[in-house]
């Protein structure tokens, strides 16, 4: 008999879907995770790592057998040929997920919103992108209600951008600090004076994934929630707090150069699509996430400067404390 509790996470070498993989497991999961060359997987011990690749839907049905979740947190690197991948990975995990009857776990973001629906950005509100990456993520979440419709249990949890030890590429990283692997010298602000703005500590977000997971018989066969995570109305709080962090309220904060993106942006594809996100930073946006903590009881939160601090251990900016690997993170018990 299958094990009622085994996952499969595609995507587990990246921030969301490592921190998923993590959290599921730290709840007694059977966790296995899709890796092209799984002999070469140092981290994430405890996983079960099998040999595939996203893309193939054999690969993944393979991995899928006998799962009860399938975790669809993988991406095109870099932006890179999203147009051309980002539809077919989802239809192997749709594939998987069909076969076994398992319920299929969608990381949201805020891409999908334009102007109408700001500043509170709730289930039901209007997705009218403004970017071609948005378009995409209303394809991909349209595809999944569809597939919901026809008897595909599927759960979409929206957050706002990424932030924590194990992020891969954010604007955390990229927009606010703009290094990694050593101490800020400087700091920046890509918002708009005075606009707030959505960020989702990696491990909060997991460990509401993880949490939902295990409400499986309550939630409806298509199931959407938005995360609220931290909603800094000021939009220079997140800075404020690194300087916090470091200890080092005198480090110079600059407005992010979105000039410089501009001119970057025909030969490098990840600066364009940074730039064409740069109405997120204009205009305040909040997650309302009234349908969570009604359905939770409350959503996972670690305090700023705490998450602030992994995240920057986590990209080497800051000498790791060495405390635990679990402090600083939402208790992940319920």
């Amino acid at each position: 008999m299958a094990n009622e509790k085994t996952a499969l996470v595609l995507g587990a070498t990246g921030g969301i879907g490592g921190e998923t993989a993590a959290a599921l497991k730290a709840r007694g999961w059977t966790v296995r995770a899709l890796h092209r060359r799984p002999e070469s997987i140092r981290e994430r011990a405890g996983l079960e790592w099998l040999p595939g690749d996203a893309l193939n839907a054999r690969d993944v049905v393979q991995a899928a057998r006998g799962a009860r979740l399938i975790v669809h947190a993988v991406n095109p690197p870099g932006y890179r040929d999203w147009d051309k991948l980002v539809l077919p990975m989802l239809d192997s995990s749709l594939q998987a997920a069909r076969a076994e009857g398992a319920r299929l776990v969608l990381p949201g973001t805020i891409y999908n919103y334009g102007l109408d629906a700001f500043p509170v950005l709730r289930e039901d509100s209007a997705q009218t992108p403004h970017t071609r990456k948005g378009a995409l993520r209303v394809a991909m979440e349209r595809r999944l209600e569809e597939a919901a419709g026809q008897g595909t249990r599927v759960l979409i949890v929206r957050a706002g951008d990424f932030f924590g030890p194990h992020a891969g590429n954010n604007w955390f990283s990229q927009g606010v600090l703009m290094t990694s692997g050593a101490r800020p010298r400087r700091l920046f602000e890509p918002g708009a004076p005075g606009t707030g703005h959505a960020w989702a500590y990696l491990p909060d977000l997991a460990a509401t994934f993880a949490r939902l997971a295990e409400r499986e018989a309550e939630l409806p066969t298509f199931a959407r929630f938005h995360f609220g995570g931290h909603w800094l109305e000021d939009g220079e709080e997140m800075a404020r707090s690194v300087q916090r962090v470091l200890g080092a309220p005198h480090v110079p904060l600059y407005r992010l150069p979105w000039w410089l993106l501009s001119l970057a942006a025909p030969f490098d594809v990840t600066l364009r699509e940074m730039g064409e996100m740069r109405y997120l930073w204009r205009h305040s946006i909040r997650l309302d996430n009234t349908r969570l903590t009604a359905f939770l009881g409350e959503e996972p939160h670690t305090p700023l400067d705490v998450a602030v601090r992994t995240a920057l251990e986590g990209l080497g900016c800051l000498p790791s404390a060495g405390r635990d690997a679990t402090e600083g993170r939402a208790p992940q018990a319920a």
